[in-house]
């Protein structure tokens, strides 16, 4: 039988108002990670801009997760996550820093440290609340803080001969009667640099006597070298009392795609971040979580992940010394800032774009962690690769 399917004039008309959608995010376009992989992918270039590793996870976590499937482990677990899995996370929390979580209550398992970072926004940042962003920043924070009508507040981070530091006068002198959080990193990405016990301590006089939360991105808490420890927010019982505390597995197991996290927080912080995760994912994939569950039990892995980390920074650290980069420190993460100012006056933008297209070899430049581009002729590495990746690269980058 045939059918008139024609669109009627009034439906057209209404689709045209529909493709008029006010943005909620009208600056956001296609993120900097995302075109310099697609150009590193058609120009075959060496990829060290996007932060992810080349080399697979360990065997037994694979492992870990398929018995998980096999074994039933397929329909949803509770909302805020696998209670051994929570159990687990909480006993490492108190082994490693001495903070005593209540898994049942203080613990939510995440799909990944991003969500959870929005999450946390998503529930405690009003319309018209003010958030300290330190930058750089990772670029998820000024649009999470925007979706929930907050007002994003930047204090640029100092650069001198120590790397870069946070100026913890001028985040004392951004704090305002709106202030509703301060957001910190550490170890920090992009410039790979870590609070130190003097910077813990000048943040708690910062927001002492103050309902000011915390919320703090330790997603590369065990990537931190040369025999400094990493200063969590937990550690603290004064700051962990008002701080989301947002870590990932993802990071720490070498398994970014899937997407897997937890958020530490008081009792009262987790209710009201459980009442938004809840209609956000409302949960995270069961078998992953069974599966880290049981891999947790060995502790090798993640304490073993600054030497792991370490060594290859520092191949890449000497690789490097024999071209006209300038080094700056790396502290922790798995990212190593250059200043190539002795090689290019481009912008930090074309320098990269250059680098990938001319060199072979993929950055990101540090000006797209900042709300409003600010040139300081450095691109951001990351050495998370295999040996002959890091080689590879070096080759190419030693004929500048």
């Amino acid at each position: 039988m045939n059918r008139d399917l024609r669109i009627p004039d009034g439906a057209a008309s209404a689709d045209s108002r529909l493709m008029q959608l006010q943005s909620r995010l009208p600056k956001v376009g296609t993120t900097i990670f995302t075109v310099m992989s697609t150009l590193a992918s058609e120009k075959s270039a060496v990829n060290l801009g996007q932060g992810f590793p080349d080399f697979n996870c360990d065997p037994a976590l694979v492992d870990a997760v398929g018995d998980a499937m096999k074994n039933g482990f397929n329909q949803y677990p509770p909302m805020p996550g696998v209670p051994a899995l929570r159990q687990a996370i909480a006993a490492k929390i108190d082994k490693i820093y001495g903070h005593s979580y209540d898994p049942a209550t203080e613990i939510t398992v995440t799909a990944g440290a991003t969500q959870g970072l929005l999450t946390a926004i998503m529930c405690a940042v009003h319309p018209g609340d003010e958030v300290i962003v330190i930058e750089p920043a990772y670029d998820s924070y000024v649009p999470s803080i925007e979706l929930a009508g907050g007002k994003p507040v930047p204090v640029q981070m100092t650069l001198g001969a120590d790397g870069y530091q946070v100026p913890w006068d001028r985040i004392a002198a951004a704090v305002s009667p709106r202030t509703r959080m301060i957001m910190i990193n550490s170890p920090h990405n992009p410039t790979g640099s870590v609070l130190k016990p003097a910077d813990i301590e000048a943040l708690k006089d910062i927001v002492r006597g103050t309902e000011i939360l915390i919320l703090s991105d330790e997603v590369y808490e065990h990537m931190v070298f040369d025999g400094a420890r990493h200063e969590s927010v937990c550690r603290d019982p004064e700051l962990a009392a008002r701080a989301f505390v947002v870590s990932s597995f993802g990071k720490t197991y070498h398994v970014t795609g899937w997407k897997i996290g937890y958020v530490a927080a008081p009792a009262m912080l987790s209710a009201e971040f459980r009442k938004v995760h809840q209609y956000n994912i409302f949960t995270v994939n069961t078998p992953v979580q069974h599966g880290i569950a049981q891999y947790m039990q060995n502790p090798a892995p993640y304490l073993e992940l600054p030497a792991f980390y370490q060594r290859k920074r520092d191949l890449f650290r000497a690789g490097l010394k024999h071209t006209r980069f300038k080094l700056l420190p790396a502290d922790g993460t798995y990212f190593l800032c250059v200043d190539y100012s002795a090689i290019s006056s481009l912008s930090e933008a074309d320098f990269a774009i250059w680098l990938t297209a001319e060199i072979g070899v993929a950055a990101i430049p540090v000006s797209a962690f900042y709300q409003s581009p600010r040139e300081s002729g450095i691109v951001r590495f990351c050495f998370a690769k295999q040996d002959q990746t890091l080689q590879q690269a070096l080759q190419r980058l030693a004929k500048i």
